[in-house]
């Protein structure tokens, strides 16, 4: 009884799936690198667009995309046992453990098999419909959560490593591009993010981060370099604004390497 049970949800994941062209996930080895902020970014612009974008947030520890999209705690429809994904713009439709959370501050203490089950209701039981892409917001490292959703997607239409300029990047790309590699996912290239911000003061440009280890980890790993973000307060302020910075800054040198990054990773998506 109890795999005729897994069955049916590995069918409804199936299905579900099937209804969606694309699959990207968006990930980092490790945390603080905005890759939450890329995400959104992406799927904000894809969205503008005129393509039908959903935004899934595997993070069940520290959500964020519910937050960033202004929809922290705000109730999930649901009908016919489906879980309805929340339309937190025109084409984008997002679901994350922080919009169906009650309490943004309740840590959510969980271990691997329920964080499993989670993971399967989100592919299984959401309408997502019929989406042009799909993108996912894993947590950092290479642990259950990106293992998991790769294992449950296998038609997974690849993933952007985020990273930052410094030495240390090198080391935590090439760990997030083997682990890709070992699941069997292709690498749409690393991103690297916060390179540089000008100083409101003297308008010169100050590096946060030593630059160039994305670069240098994506030719030492023969994988695509989807180029460099530079940092903006204001990139910051918009995500716990509820926006997303792409479509209030268009014109702005993030929004525009954001735009050339997600070109790079899916050409076929460019308007």
């Amino acid at each position: 009884m109890h795999n005729v049970h897994i069955d049916h949800r590995q069918s409804l994941i199936r299905g579900n799936m099937a209804r969606i062209k694309r699959k990207v996930l968006v990930m980092s080895n490790k945390g603080g690198v905005g890759k939450s902020t890329i995400a959104v970014n992406f799927a904000a612009l894809l969205a503008a667009r005129g393509l039908k974008t959903g935004i899934l947030d595997i993070d069940i520890h520290g959500p964020s995309v519910a937050r960033m999209t202004g929809h922290d705690g705000k109730p999930h429809a649901s009908s016919g046992g489906l879980i309805e994904p929340i339309e937190t713009a025109p084409n984008l439709k997002m679901i994350s453990m922080g919009s169906i959370m009650k309490e943004g501050d309740t840590p959510v203490i969980w271990r691997g098999p329920l964080k499993l089950s989670v993971l399967k209701q989100f592919l299984a039981d959401v309408n997502w419909g019929d989406l042009d892409v799909l993108v996912i917001d894993a947590p950092p490292g290479t642990g259950d959560e990106p293992l998991t959703i790769c294992q449950l997607i296998p038609e997974m239409t690849g993933a952007v490593v985020v990273t930052t300029g410094q030495a240390v990047a090198l080391l935590d790309s090439r760990k997030a591009v083997n682990f890709l590699k070992q699941v069997g996912i292709p690498v749409l290239g690393i991103l690297e993010n916060m390179t540089a911000f000008d100083c409101p003061h003297c308008a010169k440009e100050i590096n946060l981060f030593k630059t160039g280890g994305g670069r240098q980890a994506a030719l030492e790993m023969g994988v695509p370099f989807l180029g460099s973000v530079p940092f903006a307060p204001a990139m910051v302020d918009a995500g716990d604004d509820g926006k997303a910075y792409v479509t209030l800054a268009p014109s702005s040198p993030p929004a525009a390497a954001i735009e050339a990054a997600l070109d790079a990773a899916l050409p076929e998506m460019k308007p």
